[in-house]
């Protein structure tokens, strides 16, 4: 995809990895439709980062729970650009048992259901009001952004942070992913981005990092067989990848954690055999 004057709706801009992509993005020449809603200071950086490129760039309050806030900003795509090229379903919340502890603890009553809210319903939401769009564009390309957590669950090393339904809602999007690949093509192609601990998301740049004890950030280090956590810049060169060069790329889920998920184990030196 020749990304230069192309329009892509970038979620999750504000902060991280979503600012990392964003950034990457402006930097080849895309035009960005960006939303903001909480995190106000983070937000305000943002709005100032973008706005001041004088590149057509559009920041729109909304909050992606919800279906009228999602539809007026699908009205906004719709009337004042051609089409969306591309989408980067980059939404989530997911409580850290590290820091927030048991769902049953009376501070965490909606966690739960604002796990599967924002990581899970709030991108069929988004993908389904802007499919119209997407389907005007000549080529279009969907990346959902998900977790290893949909794998691994609150098990292991990484059951400090990973939470239940983050983990749930985070094996669903795998699902979104395949279908709406089957549903879309050949026009359009929909790809998924499953991450590891990345510094801004359960990483380094984390209250639920500086929480967890050396003892238990070795651990988390240990498992993963590069023995670090990745950047948001390293997942926006991922994005970069995936829709500018990986044409032939659809309903493929990109596993970026490091190896994560294969860590643990080692394998054993092979041994001489009895024969």
């Amino acid at each position: 995809m020749n990304l230069k004057n192309t329009t892509a709706l970038v979620l999750g801009a504000s902060r991280g990895i979503g600012r990392a992509i964003a950034r990457t993005l402006a930097n080849h020449g895309v035009r960005l439709i960006l939303t903001r809603f909480d995190w106000p200071e983070d937000s305000d950086e943002m709005e100032q980062e973008f706005l001041q490129m004088d590149a057509g760039h559009r920041i729109v309050q909304t909050d992606l729970r919800s279906a009228d806030d999602i539809e007026k900003l699908n009205q906004i795509i719709n009337t004042q650009y051609p089409c969306l090229n591309i989408l980067i379903n980059n939404i989530e919340r997911g409580g850290m048992p590290i820091v927030h502890g048991a769902y049953e603890k009376k501070i965490n009553q909606e966690q739960w259901q604002l796990e599967i809210d924002s990581t899970l319903h709030a991108k069929w939401l988004v993908f389904n009001s802007c499919l119209p769009s997407l389907k005007k564009a000549p080529q279009a390309a969907v990346i959902n952004i998900s977790s290893i957590a949909a794998l691994v669950g609150r098990s292991g090393p990484a059951g400090l942070i990973f939470n239940d339904g983050y983990a749930a809602a985070n094996r669903g999007i795998s699902t979104f992913t395949e279908t709406w690949a089957k549903q879309v093509s050949p026009k359009i192609r929909v790809n998924e981005i499953m991450l590891g601990i990345i510094d801004s998301r359960h990483g380094k740049d984390t209250k639920g990092w500086q929480t967890l004890s050396k003892t238990e950030k070795e651990n988390l280090l240990n498992h993963i067989l590069l023995e670090r956590t990745g950047t948001p810049e390293e997942v926006a060169n991922t994005v970069l990848f995936v829709i500018r060069d990986a044409n032939y790329m659809t309903g493929s889920i990109i596993r970026l954690d490091g190896g994560y998920v294969l860590g643990g184990d080692k394998i054993p030196i092979m041994p001489e055999g009895i024969l």
